[in-house]
């Protein structure tokens, strides 16, 4: 159904412009605003027009409620009695599409159609009635083939992935150079090493891998039941203190390349309930935080999504450098899980909830906010009807996992770019990102879930290549390529 752009006068001056959307019948409208041509609007009386009016219309556009008979029933009374284009006011807030009926005739319909929400129609009235001069355009913009929000959204998925990834395998690297070389000294804090999990790393098994789908549902469940401007509001809460979280962890990261910021990074201070703190993040802190309450209090407007994309896309590498995948098998579960998961919440909800309960907490709807805040989005830069291009954490977290996994190995192994994993899984999450944005628009801007065309290509480029090298053994079971066993040197005994 085409979205139709309906801005008014009243006596002359401008008015608010409304939306409404165009019927599958009748002629098309003009796409832009100075070729529509300015008209007058008039009130149906019967107000329903199921019947010819009492009066005789001149070209004006005639304002209808919906009434009893069928739309093109409307039309065609409105058309005889000389109306240049009809508007149906529903009687909801909701929109939806105007279809004609089986067996009716609609070749014989000259005249635009167009509906608009209860709201807007009856503001409409309430100006006609009062004998104010309403007049009006009809128009439907077209929407671009591709924006450059969506490359823009593309590069910044894509990008993130890719420090995530370079982040957690130096990482990986410098443990296992660690591991190594209290080895040849033979030290005994190599059991300590061993041991305990690596700079607080969580590494997801099988069983966390399926869970995942059952928790996510049931978290997803509850956004869809719960959805109001209070729960929005808590949501908010969470995600500042994980953008605090994350903003701080890349910046002390970051900083701490430079020489200077590194030895202040070396002194530590006790603080109560946190522990041993250093200087440097007591002092990137304040920073992190005052950033992301000047996000939360100024959400509403046009350039918070700059604020929300940095506090996302830093917690988004810090989860990546964190979070673990161990071998291929988990990552084939993870994503298999997250595959079904996507798709059924897409699509398959729809039969029970009679609407797609992704989308629907996606943007946010009955909450009085325009969308969750886990996301990552841009403003739709030349798309007539605005709005913003987004894409969820989890296409890019979950994905993420396997080729931040793939990176790590080929380090691990010495593996060249081009013969190792890194690269494969790379471009396979690009290609599957792409064709995700192109069947969004394919569709129609109807929501798609991204991992339904990612997933496919991550697992099958790694699971080819893998086999094809003969390291799929490998990268299924250990994770890790085998490394040689540095020589012990043996403590003397006493």
């Amino acid at each position: 159904m085409d979205q139709v752009k309906v801005p008014t006068r009243v006596n002359g001056k401008e008015k608010e412009e409304y939306v409404g959307v165009g019927a599958r019948f009748g002629p098309t409208l003009e796409s832009k605003e100075k070729h529509a041509t300015l008209i007058k609007l008039a009130v149906a009386d019967p107000s329903d027009s199921c019947t010819t009016p009492k009066f005789k219309l001149t070209g004006e556009v005639i304002l209808v409620h919906r009434g009893n008979c069928s739309f093109t029933t409307k039309t065609k009374v409105a058309e005889a009695a000389g109306a240049s284009a009809i508007i149906i006011i529903n009687n909801s807030t909701d929109l939806f599409k105007m279809v004609c009926e089986k067996g009716e005739d609609v070749l014989d319909i000259n005249i635009p159609v167009v509906m608009l929400p209860l709201d807007a129609g009856s503001s409409l009235q309430k100006f006609v009635d009062g004998n104010d001069t309403v007049t009006l355009q009809l128009y439907s913009p077209k929407r671009p083939a591709v924006d450059v929000a969506e490359v823009f959204l593309w590069l910044m998925a894509v990008g993130t992935i890719l420090c995530a990834s370079y982040w957690s395998a130096w990482t990986a690297r410098e443990e296992a150079i660690e591991q190594d070389k209290l080895l040849k000294d033979g030290s005994d804090e190599l059991l300590q090493v061993s041991t305990t999990s690596s700079r607080g790393v969580v590494e997801i098994t099988v069983i966390s891998a399926i869970l995942f789908v059952v928790v996510a549902s049931c978290f997803l469940i509850m956004l869809y039941k719960l959805m109001s401007f209070w729960f929005i509001e808590v949501l908010v809460v969470l995600f500042c203190i994980g953008g605090v979280e994350g903003l701080q962890t890349c910046l002390v990261a970051l900083l701490s390349c430079f020489r200077w910021f590194r030895s202040i990074g070396e002194f530590y201070v006790k603080v109560p309930f946190l522990g041993a703190v250093s200087y440097l993040t007591l002092a990137i802190c304040p920073f992190c935080i005052v950033s992301a309450v000047i996000w939360a209090v100024y959400r509403q407007y046009s350039f918070a999504w700059i604020g929300q994309d940095i506090l996302g896309i830093s917690l988004i590498i810090t989860v990546l450098q964190i979070v673990r995948v161990p071998n291929l098998k988990v990552g084939v579960v993870l994503l298999s899980c997250a595959f079904m998961y996507d798709i059924f919440w897409v699509f398959v909800s729809k039969w029970w909830f009679r609407e797609s309960v992704m989308i629907v907490v996606a943007r946010g709807d009955k909450s009085g906010e325009d969308g969750i805040p886990m996301l990552l989005k841009i403003p739709r830069m030349f798309d007539p009807w605005g709005g913003y291009s987004i894409i969820g954490f989890g296409d890019i977290i979950l994905p993420g996992l396997l080729v931040t996994f793939a990176l790590r190995y080929d380090w691990l192994a010495n593996k060249k770019l081009k013969s190792g994993y890194f690269l494969g899984a790379m471009s396979a999450y690009g290609l599957g990102l792409l064709i995700t944005y192109i069947a969004l628009n394919l569709m129609d801007g109807h929501g798609q879930p991204a991992l339904l065309y990612i997933v496919p290509f991550i697992l099958g480029t790694l699971i080819v290549l893998g086999h094809k090298r003969g390291d799929l053994e490998t990268l299924w079971t250990t994770g890790e390529p085998e490394r040689p066993c540095p020589h012990v040197r043996l403590q003397p005994q006493s």
